[in-house]
């Protein structure tokens, strides 16, 4: 018994000694060979996990529904018997706050120095009426208030501006439906010309209409093709049907000149209700006209009372993948601008609501042109978020040029805090669910974070490059930038694809089935518009440089801007109109 239990002692002690650093210490080659399999053993586990996780993400690329749902049956499993409720990532709890921390500074730097004027200067802290004093950032910031459940902001913000159209749809709340009315009735004699297409600046007093003598007497594509979802949805809630005639007009007439690719100049007589020579673009002037002929199909539930919109739609986006490009070395996807016959190698960051866009709409076509455009909607919010990543502050510039060989170059290198890209990040996550864009949407919010967060609010930067910061915190920043972000980490319950649609400015509208003869429901007698595809080769123009339509020098403070590009069009055209809601509003307590 002695002998045996020395021996196991002595056994013990020799495999112990393999666990001795010593012994290794004493014998290199052995050390060596430990290292040796250590490193093969983790290479294994590591290529094992990265390869279940490349499966993982190419399923989700591929067939993001069949994941989705196996998503939902796991979570369905770890939840007590009868609780439907969906379970957020505890990730995404976190970021949303950040989020909404983000905006409750913003709004509490507004209320602070500038409340009740349009814009904030955060760095000088006062507030500036850049737009005639409508109190910009109250009306546009009111339905960001209320998805982020921050009532007591909402309250004083109702009480003050009296709401705006999507702050119906969501609180159900009258007084924003009777002052949408009001403005809407102010706004009218703009469309009062020979064509029906309308005027970009009207006098909210006296209603005196005319266009800014910087486009030539011209009314711009972007503004006269980008009020129909408001006006539908005003005659929808009131039974009126004026307001819808005078949007789906302006359809018809610019259909008669309808070119054979889709694609419009960014100038169009209110006239004769034709194009001048003027640039093809999605960006600046351009974009929300073809962003709108989408909408307004979702936005009527896609019924055959609109299918006309997606018809001119889809004729645009054959147009818009002849203006497709790749850059040299890296393969960035960038759509063109287009200035007669030659294209022009530019891409506004404006243009990168153009995934999101493209994405959304992506379903309404067949399995092989639906992977066709999600592919390229995909490929092209990866060049903008490389927009972002390309600075050293990783904000993007205001626009970008590709050469050969260089890839992509930032042109006018302020930023502004817009919101286009993480529009399209938000779009893409919804349709998609591959958490990437989760990632990519995060990065740019730290990079605001840190390169525009001040003590008195956010500012944009005069130089991406340099870091120098403006003075402003624009309206939009509150209104659509934050509302991407935050709903980008919020359950898709909130806010849902299936029942809302967001117009130009970030503002969500319910979604209203839409029939032959029908407004609300009750037919009023009027048909849909009796849009004929048919096409010419359009006019192009001359590029130019955007400028904002509120002029100083305008004769009278209460004279304001109708167009896309000032935000006044939020509140003359959009967020103005936006005061109609729907019947039922929307429940944030409900998912």
């Amino acid at each position: 018994m002695a002998r045996n239990r020395s021996s196991s002692s002595s056994s013990s002690s020799g495999k112990l000694r393999y666990c001795n650093p010593a012994y290794y210490l004493k014998r290199p080659k052995r050390l060596a060979m430990l290292l040796i399999v250590f490193v093969s053993v983790t290479l294994v586990v590591w290529d094992r996990q990265t390869l279940v996780r490349e499966h993982e993400l190419e399923e989700i690329k591929n067939n993001p529904a069949n994941v989705i749902e196996k998503i939902d049956h796991i979570k369905q499993a770890k939840q007590p018997p009868g609780n439907k409720a969906f379970v957020e990532d505890p990730i995404d709890i976190q970021r949303k706050q950040k989020v909404k921390d983000a905006m409750i500074h913003a709004w509490s730097s507004y209320e602070k120095y500038a409340w009740g004027q349009d814009e904030l200067q955060p760095q000088t802290k006062n507030g500036v009426n850049s737009f005639g004093g409508l109190g910009a950032t109250l009306i546009d910031a009111l339905d960001t208030l209320y998805i982020m459940d921050l009532d007591e902001q909402f309250q004083r913000a109702r009480e003050v501006v009296g709401g705006l159209l999507s702050a119906y749809d969501l609180s159900g709340d009258k007084v924003f439906l009777e002052k949408a009315r009001d403005i809407a009735d102010r706004l009218l004699p703009a469309w009062n010309t020979r064509t029906g297409i309308p005027y970009n600046v009207i006098n909210l007093a006296h209603g005196n209409p005319h266009n800014p003598s910087w486009t030539g007497g011209e009314s711009i594509l972007a503004d006269s093709g980008t009020e129909q979802l408001e006006l539908i949805a005003l005659s929808q809630r009131t039974g009126d049907p004026k307001y819808r005639q005078k949007a789906e007009k302006v359809i018809v007439e610019l259909n008669k000149t309808f070119p054979a690719d889709g694609l419009l100049p960014i100038y169009i007589s209110p006239d004769r209700g034709t194009p001048s020579y003027s640039t093809i673009t999605f960006g600046a002037m351009g974009d929300s006209f073809y962003e709108y002929l989408l909408k307004v199909w979702i936005q009527g539930n896609k019924t055959s009372a609109v299918k006309p919109y997606r018809d001119m739609w889809e004729t645009s986006m054959k147009g818009l993948l002849s203006l497709v490009r790749k850059s040299t070395p890296s393969s960035f996807t960038y759509v063109c601008e287009k200035n007669g016959d030659s294209l022009i190698d530019k891409m506004d960051e404006l243009a990168c609501f153009a995934p999101g866009m493209i994405a959304l709409g992506s379903s309404g076509y067949g399995p092989g042109d639906s992977e066709k455009f999600l592919s390229l909607a995909e490929e092209l919010a990866w060049t903008c978020y490389n927009f972002y990543q390309s600075t050293p502050t990783k904000l993007a510039g205001e626009n970008y040029f590709f050469r050969d060989g260089q890839d992509m170059s930032v042109g006018t290198s302020w930023n502004i805090l817009r919101p286009e890209t993480v529009e399209s990040l938000f779009y893409l996550w919804r349709l998609t669910g591959n958490k990437t864009y989760k990632e990519w949407g995060w990065n740019i919010f730290q990079a605001f974070e840190k390169n525009s967060r001040i003590e008195s609010g956010y500012v944009g930067l005069k130089d991406v490059n340099t870091g120098d910061k403006d003075n402003m915190m624009q309206s939009f920043f509150l209104a659509e930038t934050l509302k991407y972000l935050y709903l980008l980490f919020s359950p898709t319950t909130v806010i849902s694809l299936d029942e809302w649609v967001f117009n130009t400015e970030a503002h969500p509208l319910k979604i209203v089935t839409q029939h032959d003869g029908e407004i609300s429901g009750r037919s009023d007698g009027q048909h849909r518009p009796n849009i004929r595809l048919r096409g010419r080769k359009g006019d192009e123009e001359p590029e130019r440089v955007r400028k904002l339509v509120y002029s100083k020098s305008d004769p009278e403070p209460d004279e304001f801007c109708c167009s896309l590009f000032g935000k006044l069009c939020d509140f003359n055209r959009f967020s103005l109109l936006q005061l109609i809601g729907n019947v039922v509003p929307y429940d944030k307590n409900v998912e």
